[in-house]
């Protein structure tokens, strides 16, 4: 007799799929693990930042409440001339230590490349800088940068028969005198991508080209260099929102003297609102930093693709 009772058909999901309920499940985690940071970054970060851009409409006035200016502290900021000579010094500041931190953090990284123990301990000590507190760092640069004959960087220049400088006692020196000092502090930084980045070249590249009779330069322009090219545009974007944003070297070493000359657009927006309580006019400052930032920051992503591209 044979049986009606047909087999059953298997329930059981296909491998490697998960009902929907667990999927929303591991979401659902996975937010509540973020939702700590997440709170701390809106309450500090955004909210902030959509403050700042309301109040950089308005004249702020302590006791007598704000008053609507529209766009007339951006005006302030484009017209006046102190704004002007914080931003070029911001600029020429970011230009100058992005290229002198990405020159000197390659070179030291094809210095101390290799497998070698004792690289490690070479490493560590010239990264020590990054994570130095910056306030420290610029105390113990101001000390260096004495302008007298005792000053330390003097004597060292005494020892090669150079007269001593007035570093950071000089209109003309100030600001290079803080761009040393942020070269030195961002070269270690860049040395560590730039190693990471020398992993992933290929050395059966270097074999073949030395076996064709390439010189050191050769492989170093036609190999390392292309390689390192996406390493390159990290570094350049993250170096000169760094020189953008410089604060605390400024105002620890000059506090923007002498006579305003090593003065940037995060050390006046920080007079201008706490210490003139021009708020309106700072907030201004302040998005107008971030916007050049942003556009920075895109143009850069921007040629980049392009590159990649072409």
């Amino acid at each position: 007799m044979t049986s009606t009772l047909t087999p059953a058909r298997s329930r059981s999901a296909p491998p490697g799929h998960r009902p929907r309920s667990a999927r929303w499940r591991g979401t659902l985690i996975a937010w509540l693990f973020l939702a700590p940071a997440l709170i701390l970054f809106l309450y500090f970060k955004f909210i902030p930042m959509f403050v700042g851009l309301w109040k950089s409409l308005f004249k702020v006035q302590t006791f007598l409440g704000d008053e609507w200016v529209g766009l007339q502290n951006y005006q302030t900021i484009i017209t006046d001339d102190e704004f002007a000579a914080a931003i070029t010094h911001s600029a020429v500041l970011a230009l100058g230590t992005t290229i002198g931190s990405l020159v000197l953090g390659l070179g030291f990284a094809l210095l101390i490349e290799g497998p070698a123990r004792y690289l490690w301990f070479v490493r560590t000590a010239a990264f020590l800088p990054v994570v130095t507190t910056m306030a420290a760092v610029a105390e113990v640069w101001r000390i260096m940068f004495h302008p007298a004959e005792s000053g330390m960087l003097n004597i060292i220049l005494g020892w090669v028969s150079i007269d001593p400088q007035p570093w950071l006692a000089s209109e003309h020196s100030s600001l290079w005198s803080i761009m040393l000092m942020s070269i030195w502090r961002g070269t270690p930084y860049d040395m560590m991508i730039f190693l990471a980045g020398l992993v992933g070249v290929d050395r059966t590249l270097y074999e073949a080209a030395a076996v064709d009779g390439a010189s050191t330069w050769r492989r170093l322009l036609h190999i390392t260099l292309p390689a390192l090219r996406p390493v390159f545009w990290i570094l350049f974007t993250l170096a000169a929102i760094r020189g953008l944003r410089v604060f605390v070297e400024v105002y620890v070493l000059t506090n923007g003297g002498p006579n305003g000359s090593s003065e940037v657009l995060m050390t006046l927006i920080y007079k201008l609102g706490f210490q003139k309580n021009e708020l309106g006019v700072a907030s201004a400052g302040g998005i107008v930093l971030f916007l050049a930032t942003l556009v920075l920051t895109v143009i850069v992503q921007a040629l980049r693709k392009r590159q990649a591209a072409s």
